[in-house]
């Protein structure tokens, strides 16, 4: 059917105007001047909202395995949370165990995937393997529109890749194009840290922040891009915490070089002082990299303004606090790492418009178009231009709400976000031309996302 979204603003990364937007089938057909008659199926009065494309989280891990045990949104409960945040895209992580192939993995992950999301997906990689046969496999990866690789310098016994490896594996993106993502932490010393702190009886969730300190992802992140530099690789710099973390960064990009990072609303709006809550509920807050002292926020906010800083991801990996969490009760390091949020970004980034630190427009990029581009899904999705897919949210940006885990749809216990005031909220959304959330209510369905092969990522030169 086909559907005119009249009287709106709309706002792309380039800039806002004021158009109708119709909608046929699963794109949109036109952009039309207000107020020229055009005919539709169904007619929606946008007045007073913004029109915007569906957010894309580019970093999730739903249904992933840690700690011995493993997120509590599945694909289904998440994409579903993620159409009621505004959200119509996911780019989630697909986890090589040791031993494994990743063509295996990638097969694993779509059989969790297929036929259970509410909103469009695509997979990144995790590679934890590195040998002839995974390097050989990345080929594969890519063919079958898989083309980035998140490698690990933390997480020691599990995770954890050697500068070695990570050479090898940036050698080969070089050679294909792809992007090498990189959680950047120096683990070796961090496990010291957190030897120490055990051993001196020091187990709160606050020690988790204090056992990996900024300087540690700061070094972390100076050696990656020194490697992806030797290598010719494109580097992405997943979940940057520190301003340490994004000095480097910001040098790296002043030369020209091919890093590119993101940052997570938690870094943006939680602390340390989170962290050391009394009790255990410090334990909500852990994940890593952990959150930061204060001081670190302003510059973060500056880095969104600056593009040293590209995207705003999620990290969405929740765990319950009740029977997950708590497996970390007088021990931190056993703490499951990983927060809840893929729900609340679009919201949490629009207080940033609210507050002054960017534009709407900015705001859009951010949420939207600069993952759409970074991670070859552009212009399908990302714009609201004619062709692109039908990914639109209608967006209020005067209503108020106050994010709780009493109104979530996210399938934990919890809200890190809980009790926070913010002005704004997505009023309706559509994915692939389908209406997914109005009127308070969903109206999608469990199959309706597909999976999105992605091309190449668009901004290297």
């Amino acid at each position: 059917m086909s559907t005119l979204i009249k009287n709106g603003l709309v706002i792309n990364a380039t800039g806002s105007h004021a158009a109708d937007v119709l909608i046929d089938g699963e794109h949109i057909a036109a952009l039309v001047t207000p107020g020229f008659a055009v005919e539709a199926d169904e007619v929606i009065d946008a007045a007073g909202k913004y029109v915007i494309p569906g957010g894309i989280d580019a970093h999730t891990h739903m249904e992933m395995p840690f700690g011995g045990t493993q997120s509590a949104d599945t694909f289904e409960t998440g994409t579903t949370a993620a159409a009621w945040g505004g959200t119509t895209t996911i780019v989630d992580f697909a986890v090589q165990p040791k031993g494994s192939s990743l063509l295996s993995t990638l097969d694993k992950w779509h059989s969790k995937a297929d036929g259970n999301c509410a909103v469009d997906y695509g997979f990144h990689m995790i590679i934890s393997d590195v040998t002839d046969e995974s390097l050989k496999e990345m080929e594969s990866c890519i063919a079958a529109g898989v083309n980035s690789f998140k490698m690990f310098m933390a997480y020691p016994g599990v995770f954890y890749a050697t500068d070695g490896e990570i050479l090898r594996a940036m050698q080969k993106a070089r050679e294909t194009g792809a992007t090498i993502m990189m959680h950047a932490e120096n683990g070796i010393a961090i496990d010291q840290l957190v030897a120490q702190a055990l051993a001196s009886g020091l187990g709160d969730p606050v020690q988790h922040g204090l056992t990996r300190p900024p300087e540690l992802e700061g070094e972390a992140t100076s050696r990656a891009i020194q490697l992806a530099r030797v290598t010719g690789s494109p580097l992405y710099i997943v979940h940057l915490s520190a301003s340490q973390a994004l000095d480097a960064v910001t040098a790296a990009r002043d030369t020209g070089q091919n890093v590119f990072a993101e940052t997570c609303p938690q870094y943006l709006y939680l602390s340390l002082e989170d962290l050391a809550k009394p009790g255990f509920e410090g334990a909500k807050y852990v994940a890593s990299p952990p959150l930061r002292p204060k001081e670190h926020q302003s510059s973060l906010w500056r880095g969104l303004r600056t593009n040293d800083l590209s995207v705003v991801s999620t990290d969405h990996c929740p765990f319950c606090f009740k029977d997950q969490k708590q497996l970390g009760l007088g021990d931190f390091s056993k703490i499951p790492n990983g927060m809840p949020g893929v729900e609340h970004r679009v919201d949490l980034l629009h207080q940033g418009v609210v507050k002054g630190e960017i534009t709407r427009e900015r705001w859009v990029e951010i949420v939207s178009t600069t993952p759409a581009r970074m991670f070859g899904m552009y212009p399908r999705k990302g714009v609201i231009a004619p062709g692109a897919d039908a990914d639109v949210v209608v967006y209020d940006p005067s209503a108020t709400q106050t994010i709780s885990a009493d109104t979530h749809h996210m399938a934990v216990d919890y809200s890190a976000y809980e009790g926070f005031e913010v002005t704004g909220r997505v009023e309706t959304v559509f994915s692939r031309g389908r209406k997914v959330i109005a009127d308070g209510a969903y109206h999608g369905s469990t199959g309706h996302g597909r999976f999105v092969s992605r091309d190449l990522n668009q901004y290297l030169v």
